[in-house]
């Protein structure tokens, strides 16, 4: 059995001789601490035997009974594993052992152990296990304010998947999505999370042990409270102003030395902050772009940028501590300005952000291990402003992330998932990511060399022919073939936001060769054998994610010849194309996520329709 695929890989397994056959009438024994503080874990080990090894296990807190009839051992001992949240796996020719220090190591253990059930039944290989995380935090950050908020039922799934992968937090970002008793202009058509939908997913996490950590940006990226007339005044300025990345039209981020955006702030903390049990708290703050190019421009020429911003953050600091919480906040600001990086309180926690396979990693975190302070390295899913990802540029942030926080000592690792433009991926076009992330996050060495698109088969889509893996791998790969790739974004997607590019002022685009691509992407699927209980569905979300893929390029060929031959029948093929895809992409929406959020994404899709239809009209 050393085909066996866990995910993560263990930091030491050894296969011993012989099995283990799982055997009816046989006794799950909680020992070692609170029986309930195992009862999560125990229900989950006593599911799986019954759904692939088709036995009936009782659970116990006591050994007393008829000699042979305990079948597993689930046994808390302190200082039995190297890590707080390590464990130990035997299974032998007896039975079933795990033993933890700690509640959560057992957890951990069991989730292992179930993934070798959900593959051999009831005849399991003997062996040993040795495991332990290589980051204390493991988490995956959730973007819910661009555009989509994800049903109770989407985020119940996902946490089930994430625990099971043995990440141990999880962030919501939100600017504007949560339903502030005190602020309903803001949230009025965002379908926003409820103070009781916080506190029934916080208690779902806590059970899978999972930190579910708030999340609000306090700073930058205000914009969506900073255009209602109540908030208008606090923004920093309502101009056009230059970003990295081009002009953008504000408003955008707070105006820091105006006492209103404090307190402003603080109202949030207040209503957010008691529907966490969490002791963390991510304010944010990144991408201040607009900083000194309105109202604080005369105090930025006077103290600097770096200043401004860093005077704003510590009072954010004190806010968050007065709630007796941990602040966390974006560190790509401070990278800036490293020479503030001293100045940082050493009770933060800077969360070192970058999403190219290239991203300075090593450079970075060596300024926060230099200075003290407590840091996480966040890689990224690289799914937004893509379509259907970019595998390799993935793959290579990840690992990036993984081998240099490692070395410069990060204490968290942390995966996000982020929606900038209308959120137009589908959700498991994540999953990849998600998957691969967790493994690096628990053993990086163990997990380097996975084959990625067989793990990610068989534990994200549970599908044990490889099929849906390697799909999801090829098709996130698709963003190579066109031959250009712009940074945090393919050009498909680009060819779709701005359906008005004259891309004969572009790089050379091949977009017959994308096409190609998505052919032979596609074509494992009619052998998939997915079983998870929504596998309709993610077929649905495959099938429109390469409709769009294939108009994109269709529309890149008509955009590299606009007056070439048949130029408007084109059109209205491709006119008719969108509007169906539209339609697919609104019921495929809802079937995940809330409503709010679903006019402003199809409002994108929407735009390549209507120049369509303009074209026409003046043809």
């Amino acid at each position: 059995m050393d085909h066996l695929s866990l995910l993560p890989m263990p930091q030491s397994l050894t296969f011993l001789p012989g099995a283990y056959v799982a055997s009816s009438a046989r006794r799950i024994l909680l020992q070692g601490t609170a029986p309930g503080a195992l009862l999560f874990a125990a229900r989950r080990l006593q599911s799986a035997l019954r759904a692939h090894a088709g036995v009936e296990w009782e659970l116990t807190a006591t050994p007393e009974g008829p000699p042979g009839e305990i079948g597993a051992t689930l046994r808390v001992i302190a200082d039995s594993a190297s890590h707080p949240q390590g464990y130990v796996l035997t299974i032998k020719d007896g039975g079933i052992i795990i033993e933890a220090s700690a509640p959560a190591g057992i957890f951990y253990g069991v989730c292992t152990l179930i993934q070798i059930v959900e593959q051999t039944g009831r005849t399991l290989p003997c062996l040993h296990i040795s495991d332990y995380p290589d980051f204390a935090a493991r988490g995956v950050m959730i973007d819910i304010s661009r555009d989509k908020v994800p049903t109770m039922e989407t985020l119940f799934m996902l946490v089930d998947m994430l625990a099971g992968w043995k990440i141990n937090q999880v962030q919501l970002y939100t600017e504007h999505t949560f339903a502030y008793r005190n602020h309903p202009d803001v949230w009025a058509r965002a379908s926003p999370m409820t103070g009781e939908e916080i506190l029934t997913l916080d208690a779902y996490c806590k059970e899978r042990h999972i930190d579910l950590v708030p999340n609000q940006n306090s700073f930058g990226h205000m914009h969506r409270w900073l255009i209602h007339p109540r908030y208008a005044a606090l923004a920093e300025t309502h101009d056009a102003f230059q970003a990295p990345w081009g002009v953008m039209q504000g408003p955008f981020s707070l105006a820091p030395d105006d006492p209103g955006s404090l307190e402003l702030v603080r109202s949030l903390y207040d209503e957010l902050l008691p529907h966490f049990s969490s002791r963390l708290f991510n304010v944010g703050c990144d991408e201040t772009v607009d900083l000194g190019q309105g109202r604080s421009k005369d105090i930025c020429a006077q103290r600097g940028v770096g200043r401004v911003y860093l005077d704003f953050l510590l009072k954010l600091y004190d806010a968050v501590k007065q709630h007796g919480r941990t602040m966390m906040f974006w560190g790509d600001i401070v990278n800036n300005h490293p020479e503030l990086i001293g100045e940082l309180p050493r009770d933060v926690i800077a969360l070192e952000w970058g999403y190219e396979a290239d991203h300075p990693f090593d450079r970075n975190c060596a300024r926060y291990a230099e200075a003290g302070i407590p840091f996480y390295v966040c890689p990224g899913t690289s799914s937004w402003q893509s379509i259907a990802g970019r595998t390799d540029n993935a793959l290579g942030n990840l690992h990036n992330a993984a081998e240099h926080g490692l070395k410069h000592g990060a204490i968290g690792y942390l995966i996000t998932d982020w929606g900038d433009m209308g959120h137009w991926q589908a959700l498991p076009i994540s999953f990849p990511g998600f998957a691969v992330g967790a493994a690096f996050a628990w053993a990086y060495a163990a997990n380097r060399t996975i084959n990625v698109p067989a793990a990610v088969s068989r534990h994200a889509f549970t599908d044990p022919t490889g099929a849906m893996g390697q799909v999801a791998y090829d098709l996130g790969n698709v963003y190579r073939a066109v031959g250009y790739e712009p940074p945090n974004s393919s050009v498909l997607f680009w060819v779709l936001q701005a359906p008005d590019t004259d891309a004969r002022n572009l790089p050379p685009l091949d977009f017959d060769r994308a096409l190609d691509a998505i052919d032979a992407a596609i074509q494992p699927i009619a052998t998939e054998r997915m079983t998870r209980a929504d596998a309709p569905l993610i077929l649905q979300e495959f099938d429109n994610t390469v409709r769009l893929l294939r108009h994109a390029c269709r529309l890149g060929q008509l955009l590299v010849q606009p007056d070439g031959p048949g130029a408007l029948p084109r059109r209205r093929l491709l006119n008719n194309d969108m509007r169906e895809i539209i339609r697919e992409y609104e019921r495929l929406w809802l079937a995940r996520n809330r409503l709010g959020g679903l006019s402003d994404s199809v409002a994108r899709l929407e735009r390549v329709r209507a120049r369509y239809t303009s074209q026409e009209q003046h043809a």
